[in-house]
């Protein structure tokens, strides 16, 4: 609980900038518009728009706060923001599916381009699931960086988890059937699969992917299924970009969305999830290992609008 409090705290200072960059807005239309009309809500959703929350999550949360402000007939705009702040935590809610490969024997892909923060979130990852009392096994299947290994493994050593690794260059595919031969000898709980991410030559990665899919398929099909995309979240729209062109090449079930801490673009959380139908599994705001966490809609958008947790 105390680790939940330290991280609702560092996620508060850690969406100061988006905070200054949507909040602030919101409350100038709350307070400085004397009645609801279009002109009102036009101004909410510019805001919402400006703070990378993303056209289509917009539209919704506006459609939203209108039904609720005529359902219950409310006509003073300062009484909207905590309607605002419900419709934003509804959009956005993951629901407890989102975390049935813990209770599964599972594998979990992690994919995502390079210098997001991939290796460092999988290692993360795998602190977690051990802490959690799992059993975990990593595959350093990231053969083409020489440092994602020696990184990985680094993290590996700090989780206290297994790792299987390759030869630089060595084919991605067969460190993942090595993992899959050592997630059984060892009756692991979850196999945690690093992999390359190279979105600008997309069919070589999606190859990549359907191999590594082919070989789990064939050897571990009793495994529960996850692909996690890891996204910076620094980059805004084109985090949003990254993740859709994701899609086309695999079955992506949630996203890890890395360095909230550091930018203004934190509304990015919420246009994913509602303009690709992909939840945000985990948020990090930080470098170390409890810095990411699962994601929690309420948290969030207390957060977000600096609300006291609880509230």
């Amino acid at each position: 609980m105390e680790e939940k409090k330290g991280f609702f705290k560092r996620l508060v200072a850690g969406l100061a900038k988006t905070r200054d960059n949507i909040v602030s807005g919101i409350d100038a239309i709350f307070n400085g518009f004397s009645s609801i009309d279009d002109d009102f809500y036009d101004e909410i959703e510019e805001i919402l728009v400006m703070g990378d929350i993303g056209i289509n999550a917009t539209t919704s949360i506006i459609e939203e706060l209108k039904r609720k402000v005529k359902e219950q007939n409310i006509k003073d705009p300062g009484a909207c923001k905590q309607l605002l702040i419900d419709s934003i935590k509804q959009e956005m809610n993951v629901g407890e599916t989102a975390y049935e490969f813990e209770n599964r024997k599972s594998v979990v892909l992690v994919i995502g381009v390079n210098g997001v923060g991939k290796t460092t979130s999988v290692g993360k990852l795998a602190g977690k699931l051990k802490d959690q009392g799992k059993k975990v096994v990593l595959a350093a299947a990231d053969t083409f960086r020489a440092a994602a290994g020696e990184q990985l493994v680094e993290w590996a050593r700090r989780a206290d988890v297994d790792i299987i690794s390759g030869q630089d260059g060595s084919d991605p595919a067969s460190v993942v059937y090595d993992a899959i031969s050592a997630a059984k000898a060892r009756r692991a709980d979850v196999l945690l699969i690093d992999t390359a991410g190279r979105l600008h030559n997309k069919k070589n990665l999606m190859n990549e992917l359907s191999k590594m899919n082919r070989i789990l398929d064939r050897e571990y099909p009793e495994a529960f299924r996850e692909t996690l995309v890891v996204l910076d979240g620094t980059t805004g729209q084109n985090a949003l970009a990254q993740a859709r062109e994701f899609k086309e090449v695999a079955d992506i079930t949630g996203i890890i969305l890395t360095k909230l801490d550091g930018t203004a673009k934190g509304g990015i959380a919420v246009a994913i999830h509602s303009e690709l139908g992909i939840p945000v599994k985990y948020i990090g705001v930080g470098e170390s290992i409890d810095d990411l966490q699962k994601f929690n809609a309420d948290e969030f958008v207390n957060a977000l609008f600096d609300m006291k947790q609880g509230s």
